[in-house]
């Protein structure tokens, strides 16, 4: 009969030599976990656009970093701006790592502006990883008498929008409140594609897109001159810009500063995946070091690149949490002015 002390002894021995395996040998439970499931990739907008696209190339190369033996399927829940999604996501989906999924990047910021209809916490989603960040821009149609963004300032322009609370218009009032611009938006456009024909037919005087939309879609109206691109704004620089003015660089005052960084946060996040919370941490590692791997797959990037679907610098899901995280810090005087944009 073993002693009391010998059995004490092993079971320390035995503890210890756990705590010692490398960590790829400890972390094999999460691989394990994958190998025998199905992974549902849930898209908070609908089929055929570019959110879509993109989970749909991610679904096909991913397997090649996640052992799902049960394959990937790919499920659209348009509706809010990606609210929809992030609402199911949050409360409904499972929470053992077999459901993730891609919302618009508008979605992590919601709750900080107040929106109701939001029915999560930001903060407990695990963000996994992004593919590119966005760069955005206002383009003016080429007859419009203004060249630059400083003759925004004393010539009123339309701006072309879906709704009065959508993306395009928080974006023209944030615009008009750092630097000044006189954009007065037209609503009812229900989206990119009608609101370049508008400009096109001189219905209204401007766009505001994401870049690589615009190089995707109207990319000969900036080659020919038929589009003057007057400011660009965002996390950082698009260097295909070239010399167009950057938002930030024009503000005169930290408070002006912070606003634009914190109403632009969602260009910084791209288009991110994340999953539900509550799924154990050894699998949303995996998860997303298999969507790195996925992003920076060869032949991944390949079909992206023939889809134009502007891949450029991915984020780890770290960086996109602490960065979420970081913009919910933004001082309450700062985030009070932001949601009186959004709301108006």
């Amino acid at each position: 009969m073993i002693s009391r002390s010998r059995a004490l002894v092993s079971v320390i021995a035995i503890s210890l030599a756990t705590a010692l395996l490398p960590w790829s040998v400890r972390a094999q439970s999460g691989q394990d976990f994958f190998k025998d499931k199905a992974l549902t990739i849930v898209i908070g907008s609908a089929s055929g656009g570019g959110y879509d696209t993109l989970t749909r190339i991610v679904a096909k190369h991913l397997p090649d970093h996640l052992p799902v033996s049960s394959g990937i399927v790919v499920r659209n829940m348009p509706g809010a701006g990606s609210i929809v999604a992030a609402n199911y996501l949050y409360n409904v989906a499972p929470k053992d790592g077999t459901t993730i999924g891609l919302v618009q990047n508008n979605a992590p910021f919601e709750p900080l502006l107040g929106t109701k209809q939001a029915e999560y916490d930001a903060s407990k989603f695990n963000w996994l990883g992004t593919p590119s960040i966005e760069t955005g821009v206002l383009a003016v149609w080429h007859t419009v008498p203004v060249s630059t963004i400083a003759d925004v300032e004393n010539h009123e322009i339309t701006v072309g929008s879906p709704g009065v609370q959508s993306t395009p218009s928080f974006y023209a009032r944030l615009l008009n409140a750092t630097l000044g611009t006189k954009l007065k938006i037209i609503v009812g456009y229900p989206g990119q594609a009608e609101t370049s024909l508008a400009m096109q037919r001189g219905e209204v005087d401007s766009s505001l897109y994401f870049y690589s939309s615009l190089m995707v879609t109207e990319s000969a109206w900036v080659k020919d001159g038929s589009l003057k691109l007057l400011v660009q704004y965002g996390l950082k620089k698009e260097p295909a810009m070239g010399g167009v003015p950057f938002a930030p660089d024009l503000v005169t005052t930290t408070e002006d500063g912070l606003l634009l960084q914190a109403g632009f946060a969602d260009l910084a996040v791209g288009r991110p995946f994340l999953a539900p919370p509550g799924v154990p941490a050894d699998r949303v590692a995996v998860l997303r070091t298999a969507l790195a791997a996925t992003f920076a797959d060869p032949q991944f990037l390949a079909d992206a690149d023939a889809a134009k679907l502007g891949i450029n610098e991915p984020r780890t899901g770290a960086e996109l949490t602490e960065y979420i995280a970081a913009t919910y810090r933004t001082p309450s005087v700062i985030l009070d002015k932001l949601r009186r944009l959004y709301a108006q």
